[in-house]
């Protein structure tokens, strides 16, 4: 299928690994140089390096933390001295801890909102001219608990729901602008480290194994197997 991406331009945020990265492999292949955002480094250039080899597209790197205003300013940076211009903005940065609500501090829940919502809302902003100007395409990663929430992760799922909140509303200013706005809700998806960490606090709470707990999320939701980072791409 061609998606009729080539040429274009995509910025990744949590692109180094997980769905981020899986997410970036496909824009590039699909013909689309990429700019990948991540905290660590040589976790960007180990996933930039592996995309430009298997797609022969450009592939730049920004080591960042969303969760400040001015690592946004780094990120405009490198994506308008490289590219100039951006077609798709990928907002995946952030995964929110869980944990009983008596168990969880402030600090916390500032931490949540700091990289996955208002990382997401100030990338937006940033880029909404550039993206405005190319009649380009925005996609927000949310998650389950935004609609389905657990008291045991109210965090996520608050934090989710103010993501697909705000989502909502830009995509109603994209109609105006001419951006395509949307949010996705990928689910339990395998190998990642949300899925990991949550299994985990859970199995923890619940006092059996965490394999125990892969078993009983699976069968709750009546599904054969997690999702992929693939499977989202």
């Amino acid at each position: 299928m061609d998606l009729e991406l080539e040429g274009k331009i995509a910025l990744v945020t949590g692109g180094s690994r997980g769905i981020g990265r899986a997410i970036a492999g496909k824009l590039a292949a699909e013909g689309c140089d990429v700019a990948l955002v991540a905290r660590t480094e040589s976790d960007l250039e180990q996933a930039a390096s592996e995309i430009a080899r298997d797609t022969n597209r450009r592939v730049e790197v920004c080591a960042a933390d969303l969760r400040t205003p001015e690592s946004t300013d780094a990120v405009e940076s490198v994506v308008r001295s490289a590219f100039g211009r951006l077609d798709i903005l990928i907002n995946n940065a952030g995964a929110v801890r869980g944990g009983p609500f008596l168990d969880v501090e402030d600090d916390q829940w500032d931490d949540g909102f700091a990289l996955k919502f208002f990382g997401c809302v100030r990338m937006c902003r940033a880029f909404w001219p550039m993206l405005k100007e190319s009649n380009g395409a925005v996609v927000n990663m949310s998650g389950t608990f935004a609609q389905v929430p657990h008291h045991n992760f109210m965090i996520g799922g608050a934090v989710n729901a103010a993501v697909m909140n705000f989502s909502k509303a830009l995509a109603n200013l994209g109609l105006v602008d001419d951006v395509n706005v949307n949010c996705i809700f990928p689910g339990g998806v395998a190998g990642t480290d949300v899925l990991t960490r949550n299994t985990a606090k859970q199995a923890e709470i619940d006092g059996i194994t965490v394999e125990d707990a892969m078993a009983r999320n699976l069968a709750a939701q009546g599904i054969r197997r997690f999702a992929t980072p693939e499977d989202v791409a």
